[in-house]
């Protein structure tokens, strides 16, 4: 069996692996009530005892700072933040219990978070793999003949890419496309990719003793199905 170069090439997917990320926020009677932001901006207070520092810090506007500990108060039902007169630099701003309790359990909730994720990481191998299996399947193209494989040559032309594709079965199909489909794909030398072949663009013949072709993608195989029609018969 035998077809001329006209498939097309299609991406399957990179061969990166899939990472998993994941935050974690606290909320109040539906109302976000925090997260590794407004968490980090009451450490910076604990740390610096001003908020415009811990703002600067953390790269937030003093009154942004402000507004988020107002909120937060006012969630929490008591105070986080609390001001200080007097001392060496005249005052400042201190947490108060809450508020640093609020941070010790913020930050065990997402330890255990981070642990969570990395388990799933664990077993993201797996998801790949999948996750490829279910793209396959979800592929939707009006070719019949359909060659999973990975791109093992690629020839950049004056205008067009010749990309060469091996399949299962130690065969070999190529296919020419423009440099800007080859950039859309991503194609390059060890990326997984589908060649399409439409039914109509398939030559067939039988027995290649002298025979003389200028088509670059030979197949052979065996006849497994016949279905005759009014027009046009399938093989």
């Amino acid at each position: 069996m035998t077809h001329e170069k006209t498939s097309s090439v299609t991406e399957k997917q990179n061969s990166h692996a899939i990472e998993l990320h994941g935050s974690i926020w606290m909320t109040v009677g539906g109302t976000n009530f925090g997260g590794k932001g407004r968490i980090g901006l009451l450490a910076q207070i604990a740390e610096s005892g001003s908020i415009s520092k811990a703002a600067r810090a953390i790269g937030m506007s003093y009154k942004a700072a402000w507004d988020a500990i107002d909120l937060m108060n006012n969630l929490a039902g008591q105070p986080l933040v609390e001001r200080v007169v007097g001392g060496k630099g005249g005052g400042g701003t201190r947490l108060t219990r809450r508020g640093q309790q609020l941070i010790d359990n913020f930050n065990i909730l997402e330890n255990e978070h981070r642990r969570f994720v990395e388990q799933l990481c664990a077993q993201a191998d797996g998801i790949a793999d999948d996750y490829l299996l279910i793209r396959r399947m979800s592929m939707k193209t009006s070719a019949r003949n359909q060659f999973q494989g990975k791109v093992c040559a690629f020839h950049r032309g004056a205008v067009n890419d010749e990309i060469e594709l091996e399949i299962p079965g130690g065969h070999q199909i190529v296919a020419t496309i423009t440099h800007e489909s080859s950039e859309s794909l991503g194609l390059k030398v060890g990326s997984e990719a589908f060649a399409l072949v439409k039914a109509s663009s398939v030559i067939l013949a039988t027995g290649n003793d002298g025979m003389r072709l200028s088509a670059r993608n030979h197949l052979a195989g065996n006849i497994t199905r016949v279905q005759p029609g009014a027009v046009n018969t399938e093989v």
